[in-house]
């Protein structure tokens, strides 16, 4: 206990430049576990939206108590819920699986997936302000010379959306690579569960945690350069403001979203 009292910098920094193999394979599951379930969120934030907008009650209704339900319960409690609740009840039980040569333990799958649930709720909300965000009469004019409304939602109105859709989705995948520490509630060996056991046995807490905070923040540094160059690219030719990675780094919300707020999970 004695090594905690003082925080030693010798120590600290050989764990910032030469982090432990073990350190490195977390930090890989932490990116890899992010753009996955940050991808099924993704999808399923589409499949939501577009069910949102049926002409079927019984599917809007489905859909809008499927936004409700994640977006009001805790992320741990739907995390514990999948990976303890489904085999304690019997209905599925993850097992390790080898996909193209990678293993992927029954943990980290259902991490993926309850993530990637997750993330849909929030998406599904950012989708359709963004949709909605383009005038009516863009649809209209589509329809008009004869495009589907179908087609017309894929070459006029999704183009369009997609400009005002990035900022808040990169914003969500900046969230999502540091909530990916909650998954060391199931076993799965991140960077944060990876610090854990370092701490557990060297009780060097300020020097680790700091390795890892930085660690992290190396991550939400380098997504907010590519977000930014991403936006850049999708910016309308014509007098769009673009923020700078200052703004970027610190947070800004997208000028057509200003109204919507993200809720803490």
């Amino acid at each position: 206990m004695l090594a905690a009292l003082h925080f030693s910098w010798p120590y600290f920094e050989h764990q910032l430049v030469h982090p432990s193999h073990s350190f490195l394979l977390g930090l890989w599951r932490t990116i890899y576990i992010s753009v996955l379930a940050q991808l099924l969120g993704v999808v399923l934030g589409f499949a939501i939206d577009f069910a949102r907008r049926s002409r079927y009650r019984g599917l809007r209704a489905g859909a809008w108590t499927y936004v409700w339900l994640l977006r009001g319960t805790p992320l741990l409690v739907q995390l514990v819920l999948v990976y303890d609740g489904l085999a304690a009840l019997g209905l599925y039980s993850f097992s390790d699986i080898t996909i193209f040569g990678a293993g992927f333990s029954g943990a980290i799958q259902a991490g993926i997936i309850t993530l990637g649930i997750n993330e849909s709720a929030y998406m599904a909300e950012i989708i359709r302000a963004s949709i909605d965000s383009v005038d009516d009469g863009q649809l209209e004019a589509a329809e008009s010379i004869g495009m589907t409304r179908g087609r017309a939602m894929r070459h006029v109105i999704l183009p369009q959306a997609l400009r005002v859709m990035i900022p808040p989705l990169g914003n969500d995948f900046n969230n999502m690579m540091k909530v990916t520490s909650l998954l060391s509630v199931i076993g799965v060996e991140e960077m944060f569960l990876n610090a854990q056991e370092t701490n557990s046995v060297t009780f060097r807490t300020f020097e680790i945690f700091i390795v890892v905070a930085l660690y992290y923040l190396m991550l939400t540094t380098v997504w907010a350069v590519i977000q930014r160059w991403l936006e850049a690219k999708l910016a309308a030719p014509t007098g769009e403001q673009k923020l700078g990675l200052r703004e970027r780094l610190i947070g800004r919300p997208s000028p057509a979203l200003a109204g919507w707020t993200r809720s803490t999970r």
